[in-house]
This record gives structure tokens, sequence and C-alpha cells, in this order.
């Protein structure tokens, strides 16, 4: 099958601004189109509650995204929670943790950021000075079990909390069958395909997805996977495309 029209399961860039895919659209005449499969949504309160963990029981929290911030703040509010202000946080880099400015005063003995990973927070988390904090993680799913072994592996007193949810949104208009192929990044877009097209059938258009839980979901929803990345030779997704289409 030929490759020419491509819908990636993502929101679309913002006007003008570069995609890693463009010069795979000039060089194969491609047409790519954007269309988000689910929407994150913070928690309620009910449904934190529901997980029986009490915030004040930590020293440290660890965030990976500006949702979590807001979800979080957002719980001890209504909660009427009061955050002591030796309250130490954790975040996957230096952009979220500039962000917590919106609900504490920032300060740099009380605030630590990482290089843009979860993973690399633990090098910083394991120093001497923080070997005695008792972590939350706000990190959720495959990403917030991976990195809670993380900080087990690391002898750290973590436990894991969900702030934010994913929920499908509605394709109802979207047809797949004009497109050759459809790329997911996250199982929750799998979740969101079989939420909204639960008769789909082989053929077209094919699939490709992106990370290891990925491949898994969309295997178990009973769908063959025609592209599947990163691996050793194609550490991205352009690049397992790129290979894909020189064939």
């Amino acid at each position: 099958m030929g490759i020419q029209k491509i819908l990636i399961s993502q929101q679309a860039p913002a006007a003008g601004a570069g995609t890693p895919y463009d010069d795979l659209i000039q060089q194969y005449d491609l047409t790519v189109d954007y269309r988000p499969f689910f929407r994150a949504e913070p928690l309620s309160v009910r449904e934190f509650r529901a997980q029986h963990l009490a915030i004040l029981d930590y020293t440290a929290i660890v965030f990976s995204s500006k949702l979590a911030i807001d979800a979080f703040f957002h719980i001890c509010e209504e909660t009427k929670t009061v955050i002591p202000d030796t309250m130490k946080y954790f975040c996957s880099s230096e952009s979220i943790a500039v962000y917590l400015q919106k609900y504490i005063v920032y300060r740099k003995r009380k605030i630590f950021y990482g290089e843009n990973s979860l993973a690399s927070v633990i090098p910083i988390a394991s120093l001497p000075k923080h070997r005695g904090e008792k972590f939350l993680v706000t990190a959720t799913g495959a990403l917030g079990e991976s990195v809670r072994q993380l900080f087990l592996n690391a002898k750290l007193d973590c436990t894991g909390v969900v702030l934010v949810k994913t929920v499908s949104n509605d394709l109802s208009g979207l047809s797949l069958e004009d497109y050759d192929m459809v790329i997911f990044y996250s199982p929750a877009d799998i979740r969101s395909l079989s939420e909204n097209f639960p008769d789909l059938k082989a053929g077209k258009p094919l699939f490709a997805t992106f990370g290891p839980a990925t491949a898994k979901a969309l295997k178990e929803a009973g769908h063959a996977i025609e592209i599947e990345a990163p691996t050793p030779a194609t550490p991205s997704m352009v690049d397992a495309l790129k290979k894909y289409l020189a064939k």
C-alpha cells in the first residue's frame, strides 16, 4: 500500500511552526493531519480521595507537568490542605519548576528540577540532604510506575498518586478510512480508538506506534502494527517512517 495521507494522534503544531515531519512531507509529497485522540483533565476531589492518600504524610512532591501542578493545588484548596513551607518540590524540567510560582514563593532551597525527564530527578533526590524525604510522585500510568520503580531502586521512600486522568475525545466526525496510516503515541490513543471505532476492521488504515506501552496496547486491542518505534536503528518515529517510505 502506498502511503500518501497520514493522521497523527496529537495536537496540531502552532501555525508557522516547523515539525520533524516537514522534510518527509516535501520528499514524498505527503499529506499529514493532526487530531488528538484524548485530552488530559484534573481529577475531581472525590476521585483523588478514592486513592486514600494524605498529602501531608509526604515531605516532597514530584511533578512532571503543569497540569499536575494545577490539579495538586486545586485539590489542596478544595480539601483545605495547607502545604507547609518545608515541603520540597522536584520537577522534571526548569519550565515546570518555574510554573510553581503561580502557587508558591519560588525558593531554590526547596525547588529542584531535572533535565526534561523524571529519570533525571533521581540523582538529585538521592543526594544526602534529601535522603530522608517521603516522595509523592504525580506521574501516572506506565510512566508513573516506571518512575516509581526508579525511586525504589534508588532506595527512596516514594508513593505514586494520580492527579490527572485521560479522557477520550469524540471522534465521531473522523473517517479513518480516508488515511493510509495513523500514528499513535500513547496507550490512551488506543483506548480512544477502541471506544470511537469498535467495529474497525483490519486493512486501511495501517497503524504505527511509538513506545512499547503504545505498541502493547494496540496489539491487545487486536490490531496489527505496521511501524513500531523506537528501535536501535530508528530511535524516532520520523526515522522509522523515513525508513519505511524508502522501501
